[in-house]
């Protein structure tokens, strides 16, 4: 039977460093649906008490706790969050307290930090748009400025990739779909051809691939599953043929085939 549990978000940036955390350990329990809420940019005494309102209601409720992961750095507002009827999970006071009596120094106490200095803001924007700029092949002029280019059938998962390479790591990450056209000439197109050692592939059960095409294009011939067959096994062949690494990405979270890609690829970040 599956169990329902409300988990709540909470930041005073945008929540992702708590979502992350929180989605990995979460992860790690079966037979839970989790209802997530995130509450991001708390910044005030008054929203992290009407968060703490909410998170009381939802306990109420369920007649349960809900599960809280917190990012807040202000000591103000966490004690406030800290009243909550729920589980609280204060990953800067697990990870900064200890912090500061090793290094025998109080932290900065500093909102935005961890998403500023550190991070080459500028540079991952940067490429971020050139990762936009070069999705699915919509336009090849400086494609020699990629750091790598991501190729594989329709819908495996090349754009999504793409995108968690340029906006995490500031890589240069474009993309390019094979198409039945190449595989009828057996080879790649001929704008890939010179970077070959940027090419990295991505192949999908033809299972998975047929359900994810029928969300999007029902009741056609690009979402059956005799095509989706057909499709990924001549990709593979042209990749295997051409020498080109490539990654089965099925049962792989965006961020699992980033950090794959990563550690085979030894690319700098």
């Amino acid at each position: 039977m599956i169990k329902t549990r409300t988990v709540f978000f909470i930041s005073d940036r945008t929540g992702i460093t708590a979502e992350h955390l929180g989605h990995g350990l979460l992860s790690q329990f079966d037979g839970f649906k989790f209802n997530r809420i995130r509450l991001n940019f708390l910044d005030s005494i008054e929203k992290a008490r009407d968060a703490v309102t909410q998170i009381n209601k939802t306990s109420l409720e369920e007649s349960h706790r809900p599960l809280v992961f917190s990012t807040l750095i202000l000591p103000d507002l966490r004690q406030v969050i800290a009243q909550s009827d729920a589980l609280i999970l204060d990953l800067f006071e697990m990870f900064i307290a200890p912090l500061e009596v090793e290094l025998g120094v109080e932290s900065s106490h500093a909102v935005g930090l961890s998403h500023a200095a550190g991070n080459n803001y500028n540079a991952r924007m940067d490429a971020v748009n050139f990762t936009l700029n070069h999705d699915d092949g919509g336009i090849t002029r400086d494609l020699e400025r990629a750091d790598i280019i991501l190729v594989g059938v329709s819908r495996c998962g090349k754009t999504p990739t793409s995108l968690y390479l340029s906006l995490q790591y500031g890589i240069y990450a474009a993309n390019y779909p094979l198409v039945p056209e190449d595989f009828t000439a057996g080879q790649f197109p001929s704008v890939l051809k010179p970077l070959h050692d940027k090419l990295y592939g991505l192949t999908i059960k033809p299972e998975r691939l047929q359900h994810i095409r029928s969300e999007r294009s029902p009741n056609t011939g690009y979402s059956t599953l005799e095509s989706c067959k057909t499709e990924v096994r001549q990709a593979e062949r042209l990749m295997q043929q051409a020498n080109i690494p490539f990654v089965d990405v099925t049962s792989m979270s965006v961020e699992e085939i980033s950090t794959t890609i990563l550690q085979k690829t030894g690319l700098k970040h």
